[in-house]
């Protein structure tokens, strides 16, 4: 490319961007490939401080109970899931999660996330009778059943997903988290995960559950086998959902964590390289990047899940505004080797360390207190 037309091209893409106008794929994909990090985490910084001029960056206090770890995807990203027969295969029982809940309510949670795999044993009866049990028990906003869940189990049941939902909503699910989405390509989905729905059926759950008044996240997982084409294709997509509905309460990118996976185990064939592991570089370069692009969704989450609390920590000046939650259980990152801890006095200091004012926040994202 002519430097000349270079310059002209990032510059007006980079104005498009401080005046507020929405960005193309296109100027997308010229960011990510030429734009170089510290610009980007600039422009997104700008963003954030629009969006959010009060300085603060929220929290929530929550569990996340994986009711099952048996799985009929075998997804080879995943080293969480188990066969039936396998050893270590479990579904908790009923009275389990109601104490794994009332511990996270002892430490002043306000949300349970409760997920796992696709079981065959598993269907909408029993989530119905579970949702409602937890709902006469406790005072809890529940935050439940990824969009492959409920697509399994609409199927399972011989209901549409809006049947299903409709069903699930009046049993006590308040919100669904954005897990299976990995990336929202179909190519990439046929190579990592080829048993998973495909885009179009997870963009369905989530539309479904907007039009509904089912508050959902949306999400990112990259640093498999994806191009930034695929990613671009990703953050366009979700775009496109929350201009129809608005139903995204925020959005959370993260990184694939290979260890004790069939990609990081060099198994996966169809594709020149197996994974491309995402650096703490790519993840600050993505998360700019789509706090940029994403012009229409409020909250971007750090992942100090994934990422750690240092670069989570610097990920706030890269346009996160929310730190996700305490999560006082995570089993599906540590299946794959990566155990961060936090507590909540951790996750408030590191906030005010990097200059912002910590607040405790609901599900979707309403103040239940600030940390001065």
């Amino acid at each position: 490319m002519n430097i000349a037309l270079y310059n002209n091209t990032i510059d007006s893409i980079i104005d498009k961007v401080k005046s507020s106008h929405r960005i193309s794929e296109e100027d997308a994909l010229i960011l990510f490939k030429e734009a170089d990090l510290l610009t980007l985490g600039e422009l997104a910084d700008e963003m954030r401080k629009r969006l959010h001029p009060d300085n603060m960056v929220t929290f929530v206090v929550d569990r996340n109970i994986n009711y099952t770890n048996i799985c009929i995807n075998r997804c080879k990203f995943c080293a969480f899931y188990r066969d039936r027969d396998d050893k270590e295969a479990y579904i908790i029982s009923e009275d389990e999660i109601y104490k794994k809940i009332q511990e996270a309510i002892d430490l002043d949670a306000t949300q349970i996330l409760l997920q796992g795999g696709l079981h065959p044993e598993l269907d909408i009866t029993y989530f119905e009778g579970l949702f409602k049990k937890i709902k006469n028990r406790f005072n809890i906003h529940l935050h439940a059943l990824s969009p492959p869940e409920i697509n399994y189990i609409a199927r399972q049941a011989g209901l549409t997903i809006k049947e299903a939902l409709i069903k699930l909503k009046a049993a006590g699910l308040d919100s669904i988290p954005g897990g299976g989405a990995e990336i929202l390509i179909d190519r990439v989905r046929n190579l990592i995960s080829p048993r998973k729905i495909k885009s179009a059926e997870w963009a369905e759950v989530m539309l479904e559950a907007h039009r509904l008044g089912i508050p959902t996240t949306a999400t990112m997982m990259f640093g498999s086998i994806e191009t930034p084409e695929d990613i671009i294709g990703h953050l366009s997509l979700i775009r496109d959902m929350q201009d129809k509905a608005s139903g995204f309460t925020a959005f959370i990118p993260w990184s694939f964590q290979p260890g004790n996976t069939e990609i990081g185990s060099k198994r996966v064939k169809g594709h020149g390289s197996y994974f491309y592991a995402a650096t703490g570089v790519d993840y600050l370069k993505i998360l700019a990047l789509s706090r940029i692009f994403l012009d229409n969704f409020k909250n971007i989450q750090a992942s100090w899940v994934t990422q750690g609390a240092k670069l989570a920590q610097a990920a706030l000046r890269f346009g996160a505004n929310d730190m996700g939650s305490t999560m006082l259980e995570e089993n599906v990152v540590a299946a794959a080797g990566v155990s961060f801890r936090i507590s909540k006095d951790e996750l408030i200091a590191i906030i005010k360390d990097a200059g912002f004012m910590p607040a405790q926040r609901n599900t979707v994202y309403q103040i239940m207190k600030v940390f001065n």
